[in-house]
Parts: C-alpha cells; structure tokens; sequence
C-alpha cells in the first residue's frame, strides 16, 4: 500500500519532516518514491510546503495520506 507520510530530518531536539509518497513497508526514514513536500514545526508560525498538484494526484491514484499528513494537507488547503 502507498502512503503519503512524513520522513523525519534534523538534529537531536530539532525536528524537520519531509512530505514523501512511500510504500507502508518501508522504514519511516527509508526507502520513498517521491518527496512531494516539507514541514517544520521548530519556526513559528510553522511552515507547510506541499506541492498541490503532486499531492492530489498522488491521492487520486489511491495513496493514503496519515493521519498527521491529512492534518497538514488540510492545513495548506490541499484536501
């Protein structure tokens, strides 16, 4: 199963999460298919970049986003 979910970068207390579309069998920060995105939660307020048109067809080819994703999709306006 595909799922849109986040890969987390950064130093130790200092988190920095990219948007990536990867199969659900992978480790969290392992292997992707495509980084469709970015979050930072450290600045504030905190910064959401996705690329609208990657997501939604993503979406539309049958990924599932998490639940935390969903969040941040709604966020940016995308779903």
């Amino acid at each position: 199963m595909v799922k849109i979910r986040l890969r987390r970068l950064g130093a130790k207390k200092n988190p920095f999460y990219r948007v990536v579309v990867a199969d659900s069998r992978f480790a969290r920060d392992g292997r992707f298919i495509e980084e469709i995105g970015y979050y930072d939660p450290t600045t504030e307020p905190s910064v959401i970049k996705i690329d609208a048109d990657k997501a939604k067809q993503w979406l539309a080819n049958g990924a599932q986003p998490t639940d935390t994703v969903r969040v941040l999709l709604k966020k940016a306006e995308i779903l």
